[in-house]
């Protein structure tokens, strides 16, 4: 795969208007695709955007992430209390599981579209049905009713972040993002804290509908702030045509996947007719959208970011560190309560510590990667910092107190916080301008499903030590049973495992220069 990101002036506007040669056609199963011709029809050039305008664009697609960050945690404090309202507490996590499972499925969907019909439509779309999906929420008279309005709201989530992160590419060049990456670390590691917090005070002095109302006001601000500022986005269009198809395949062996990654020994054991039905469906629309990708004329997910030696291996090191973080994000309150006895408070504040050393980690790796020449150096001494407090944890699990926990979390999360702005840096760096939408989406989805399958592998691992052939589930878990010492020595083991894969894989990304100007003052 050729470099073909073009070079950026001054303000960060594409000045992709020289062309090579035409393409010549390739031939591909019996089938000759035809040549792409030299020139593309182009839009006119954009008059450069001052700096008002670029933080105004910034600031409103930073409330839109942060929406999206907001709505993963803040829901947990009210289940209780929903599940009392609605009168069902058997099936409350469905609240969260439904919301997980539409924001990961339209993940690359979003992308896709937003490199069809521009990144101002589909973003006020998706934020359009967040908020919708909000209200949905808010005023359901049933739990299922809630249920699925939260995969409405889901829906719209799975939007925000890739459509705000390629918005960010297209206002800034390679060299200039790292410095709104690190604010967006922030933001993130802000919604994450003030989740379950405002969560909470809402649920208890007011009412549980309130965590979704709370949407609305901040919904429609983001709109009012973006829907003028992005009229003037640049863009780099190309005549796109949606793999219908290819886009059905992969959502439905996502949602099959993810869905069992969910239900499997938690709800039901890994050897039901269930659990093997919805594997074997996720594992036959894998391997139809495999052959899609293979046989149409434009491919959901193109080619060139699969081929491609940079994409790739980055998208692979993605998918185990950041399948990583979300694993040992679910997984560390359990190990400090149940072998540690702590109070779940405390184990709260591990998890700060952990995600406040990952938002240092990612703010000083965006100013550090626009300064050096080897910028891939970062996150990989980033990542034999982290498997070495692994290493540390998983020695004798049971014999830390908790202060070294939380001191090895935070340094552990120092040397993951990297990976964030890294891999999309590296991603959008080497794709061409039309494709940063797809490539930004598709990044995002296996991030995700990465997570989902670490999650599912930690959990199989702490469930099958504890269930002794029984279903178990973390509730019961944390309400009692406390013999996991030797559990989580193999879950830290195998985390180690998946970072030392990461690592291998970043050592085979090639290091191409960060176009645009130096903006590391």
């Amino acid at each position: 795969m050729t470099n073909d990101a073009p070079f950026r002036n001054a303000a960060g506007i594409a000045a992709d208007t020289i062309r090579g040669p035409a393409r010549p056609a390739r031939v591909q199963l019996g089938r000759v695709e035809p040549a792409e011709p030299a020139e593309w029809p182009q839009p006119a050039p954009a008059a450069p955007l001052d700096h008002a305008t670029v933080r105004a664009i910034v600031a409103g697609i930073m409330l839109a992430m942060f929406l999206s960050a907001l709505e993963q945690t803040i829901v947990a404090p009210a289940l209780p209390a929903i599940g009392k309202s609605l009168g069902d507490v058997d099936d409350l996590s469905w609240i969260i599981t439904a919301y997980l499972l539409a924001l990961t499925a339209t993940t690359p969907l979003f992308g896709k579209l937003s490199d069809i019909y521009g990144r101002r439509t589909v973003l006020l779309l998706a934020i359009g049905i967040f908020i919708l999906g909000s209200i949905a929420c808010a005023l359901a008279p049933s739990l299922w009713a809630l249920v699925f309005s939260r995969g409405l709201q889901g829906i719209g989530g799975g939007g925000l972040l890739p459509i705000a992160q390629t918005i960010i590419a297209d206002l800034l060049s390679p060299r200039e993002r790292p410095v709104v990456q690190g604010r967006t670390s922030i933001m993130f590691m802000s919604a994450s804290i003030l989740g379950p917090v405002l969560g909470g005070l809402l649920t208890d002095h007011l009412h549980w509908s309130f965590i979704f109302w709370i949407n609305v006001p901040l919904g429609g601000v983001a709109l009012i702030m973006t829907e003028r500022a992005l009229r003037r986005l640049p863009r780099n269009d190309r005549p796109h045509r949606l793999d219908v198809i290819g886009a059905v395949l992969m959502v439905g062996a996502a949602l099959a996947l993810m869905l069992a990654l969910s239900l499997g020994g938690t709800h039901y054991s890994w050897t039901s007719a269930r659990m093997i039905g919805l594997l074997a469906c996720s594992a036959a629309m894998w391997i139809l959208f495999a052959l899609r990708l293979l046989t149409a004329r434009e491919p959901f997910i193109p080619l060139a970011i699969l081929h491609g030696r940079v994409t790739s291996a980055m998208t692979v090191a993605a998918f185990f560190s950041i399948g990583t973080v979300i694993g040992l994000t679910i997984y560390m309150p359990l190990y400090c309560q149940t072998v540690l006895g702590v109070s779940a408070s405390l184990s709260g504040l591990a998890l700060i510590a952990y995600m406040g050393g990952a938002t240092l980690g990612s703010l000083v790796s965006t100013r550090f990667i626009v300064r050096v020449r080897h910028y891939m150096r970062v996150p990989l001494g980033g990542l034999v910092v982290a498997v070495a407090m692994l290493s540390v944890l998983a020695v004798d699990p049971a014999e830390h107190t908790f202060a070294e926990v939380v001191g090895l979390l935070f340094v552990l999360g120092c040397g993951l916080g990297p990976m964030y702005p890294v891999s999309t840096i590296v991603m959008q760096n080497v794709v061409k301008p039309h494709q940063l939408g797809t490539a930004t989406g598709t990044l995002n989805f296996f991030r995700t499903l990465g997570g989902a399958i670490v999650v599912a592998v930690f959990g199989a691992i702490v469930l099958g030590g504890a269930a002794e052939g029984s279903v178990m589930t973390l509730d019961k878990l944390a309400g009692g049973h406390s013999d996991l010492g030797p559990a989580f020595h193999w879950v830290f083991i195998a985390a180690a495992i998946c970072l030392g894969i990461s690592f291998c894989c970043l050592l085979a990304v090639e290091e191409r220069p960060l176009h645009g100007p130096d903006a590391s003052g």
